[in-house]
Parts: structure tokens; C-alpha cells; sequence
């Protein structure tokens, strides 16, 4: 289980790794607070913290810098917050040397139609406070086979998320697998959301709303066909190049941090980081899906692009 400190000695791979001493301060800030509050753990719970992660709140950052991480905790996927909990220092530590006012909002979705909390939330936070939210999360691992309640989550994010400081597009990962419901009952929205809309609303509505202001990513596990009923929901959803294959469901946080680091000029770095964590083999794994794709578009990049690559779809320049 990774640590808030900057000692990547217990790191197992093939090279060393330091972070920016630029940001060693925020570090052993984060590192004495985990410290008093004694070892990492994670422990399942019957319920969520319904104080913290309550979605009739409405959130709000300053950060230039936002991401939102979202996770289906429905069925098999139940123990994903324990994964990202896992490697939250690693996640928190790596990102926040690119770009220091980063800050991260935990979503867990369900099914409203089975589940008792179909949508947990958190506020936005940095650092050591990201433990105490995510551990306020429950796997409730309910739901059916399909289809999940993330048009719920995409409401949300357009009525109750403030980012008024942004510059681009923020950052906002799913990590799923299935189906959405498509359609998002009136009564939901009150029930959970607290707010009165009068008619019910197309999930798939909702996810294009927010793709247009968010950098929106299905992080999909490896799990049925390519193109199948899943991918083609979720292409109308937020268009097929967002959707993003995992290949190997252990490195699922590298995915995501990897997709962040290339679209903010680190992707380097980012490769340093996991050498120091995993063999060669595994790290051009990772990095090859990734350097196929515009982080921004999710467009294809021509396999002999290099140095300083425009995409042509979407503008963004790559250093390749």
C-alpha cells in the first residue's frame, strides 16, 4: 500500500523515481497527518459516511485544476474504491507536482432502481484530506447485471459541480462497465438529488451536456466485446474515442494518471514513475494505448507522428 511520504525506495521495479522537490513541503505536510492518524487501512463498511458523500450538496472549487473520479461500486466492481484507495497517495503525490492546485471529487455509483445510496459523493479536496472522503464511500455492491444509474452521476455533475476557474476542460474518469438506464426518472432526481424538475430526463442528454465542459473518460473494464451494446451507449454518450479500453484491470489508476500526464506535458515523468513501480514490459503496456490517442479528443495519433504533434481534430499540441 503506497504512503504519503516521498521515500520511493519500497517502490518494486526497474529504475528509481524522485518527485519535484518543488512540492516536498505539501508532501511532509500530507505524510505527518497520515503518520498521527496511524497506518493506511481501508476497511469495508455497511454504509457510507451519509454526511460526507450526501448528493443534495452542492460542491464547488477554485482550482484551475479539478478532476472528478467516478466509480461503478455495483456487482464485481465493488472493491474498485479500495483500488483507488490503495494508490491514492501515488495518484494525489504524481499529479500534484504537474500542477499543484489539483483537486479530486470521489463519486461512487449504483443502481437507483435496487440500491439504497445509487450515488455517493464528495467535496473537492487535496492531499491528506482525499483519505477521509474516499474511505467515506461504500462498495455497496449491489445493482443488477445491468444497466447502472450513471445518468444520475452526469446530472449531478451538471446541476450541483461549480468550476469557475478552469482554463480547459477538467478531467473526469469513470471507471465502469456497463450500461446506463436511459432514461432518469423525475422522482430520482428529487429522492436523491433534492431538486424538483418536473420531468424525467435522457441520460444520455446529460452525459453530452457535461462531455462539452468536461474532459470525459469510460475507463472501461476488460469485460465483453469491443463495440458491443456497452461501447455503443457509451459512444453516444461521450463519443466513441473516450471510451478506453483497460487492458489490464490491476493498473487502472496508471491508466487514468497516464491519459492526464500525456494531455499535461508529463507523459515522461509519468513513464519514470511507473518504471520505478513495475518491469519494462508492463509500462509500454500501459503507455501504448495511450500514446495512440489524443488525451484531449480521444482522436487517433498516426503511428509515425513525433516531435510536436497538432491534432487535427481538436487543436491540442502533443510533444511526441
Amino acid at each position: 500500500m503506497y504512503s504519503w511520504n516521498e521515500d520511493t525506495s519500497s517502490w518494486y521495479g526497474e529504475g528509481s523515481y524522485s518527485y519535484d522537490p518543488a512540492a516536498s513541503d505539501r508532501r511532509s505536510t500530507a505524510a505527518k497527518r497520515a503518520a498521527s492518524a496511524g497506518p493506511r487501512t481501508y476497511h469495508g463498511s455497511k454504509g457510507p459516511n451519509e454526511k460526507i458523500i450526501d448528493p443534495k450538496k452542492h460542491i464547488r472549487t477554485e482550482s484551475k485544476n479539478p478532476l472528478i473520479v467516478a466509480i461503478d461500486v455495483t456487482g464485481s466492481m465493488a472493491s474498485w474504491p479500495f483500488e483507488i484507495f490503495d494508490r491514492l497517495p501515488l495518484l494525489y503525490n504524481t499529479l500534484s507536482q504537474y500542477r499543484p492546485d489539483v483537486e479530486i471529487c470521489f463519486a461512487a455509483i449504483g443502481d437507483a432502481k435496487v440500491d439504497r445510496w445509487p450515488l455517493q459523493v464528495t467535496s473537492f479536496a487535496s492531499g491528506f484530506d482525499l483519505e477521509q472522503l474516499l474511505t467515506s464511500l461504500c462498495g455497496e455492491g449491489g445493482g443488477g447485471d445491468a444497466p447502472e444509474s450513471y445518468g444520475l452521476f452526469a446530472h449531478w455533475v451538471n446541476t450541483h459541480v461549480e468550476i469557475p476557474n478552469v482554463e480547459e476542460p477538467p478531467f473526469l474518469i469513470v471507471f465502469g462497465d456497463v450500461t446506463m438506464h436511459p432514461t432518469i426518472p423525475a422522482g430520482e432526481v428529487e429522492h436523491y438529488l433534492g431538486d424538483k424538475i418536473g420531468q424525467d430526463l435522457d441520460a444520455l442528454g446529460e452525459w453530452q451536456k457535461l462531455a462539452r465542459k468536461w474532459n470525459t473518460w469510460f475507463l472501461r473494464r476488460p469485460t465483453g466485446k469491443r463495440g458491443d451494446g456497452v461501447d455503443q451507449q457509451w459512444g453516444k454518450a461521450i463519443s466513441e474515442q473516450k471510451i478506453f479500453h483497460i487492458e489490464d484491470e490491476q493498473r487502472a489508476v496508471d491508466y487514468a494518471m497516464g491519459l492526464i500526464a500525456r494531455s499535461w506535458g508529463h507523459f515522461d515523468d509519468f513513464q519514470d514513475n511507473m518504471r520505478a513501480r513495475q518491469d519494462e514490459k508492463k509500462v509500454k503496456q500501459v503507455s501504448k494505448p495511450i500514446e495512440m490517442i489524443c488525451p484531449r479528443c480521444g482522436a487517433p495519433i498516426p503511428v509515425d507522428a513525433d516531435g510536436m504533434f497538432k491534432c487535427k481534430f481538436c487543436g491540442t499540441t502533443l510533444s511526441l
